[in-house]
């Protein structure tokens, strides 16, 4: 299993950072691997909002179906994986104080399991590092967005 652990402080309270991931199917804006994310549930946001996201790393390309588990406004999203790749990922927006304002400390967090012909928990292994590099680069853009008050790729 790949456990992955990102983080980045964003210089916006966390309502601003919320309202920039809030809307699922606006994440291709800022994450590399996200080509296209499709809603396959009526439901937009919240608990029970499902979508297929179409994802490329490298020569790799495969749908992630995703379920929202989690949705505490401002605080939290959480994600059940439940394509070739499956397990549970979280969002996490914490504010913290900084001279004098509040930032946001922004966590992503996914423990993922790849299937055998993905190389199992060797694949996990290198996996892992893979995506830690992408997703690390992935808060940046976030990052870039938020602060620049666009929350979208420009």
């Amino acid at each position: 299993m790949a456990r992955v652990r990102v983080s980045v402080d964003i210089d916006a309270p966390p309502r601003q950072v919320w309202d920039a991931i809030r809307d699922v199917t606006g994440h291709v804006t800022w994450m590399a691997d996200a080509r296209a994310i499709t809603l396959t549930s009526r439901r937009r946001q919240g608990v029970g909002t499902t979508f297929d996201c179409a994802t490329r790393i490298g020569p790799l390309a495969l749908t992630d179906r995703v379920e929202i588990t989690e949705w505490r406004p401002r605080r939290a999203m959480g994600v059940r994986h439940a394509g070739v790749v499956t397990g549970r990922g979280r969002f996490t927006l914490r504010p913290v104080r900084r001279a004098g304002r509040t930032v946001t400390r922004f966590g992503w967090q996914e423990r993922l399991r790849f299937p055998w012909w993905m190389g199992g928990p060797l694949g996990a292994l290198v996996g892992g590092r893979v995506l830690k590099r992408v997703w690390k680069r992935n808060l940046s853009v976030l990052k870039a967005q938020v602060e620049a008050g666009s929350g979208r790729a420009r």
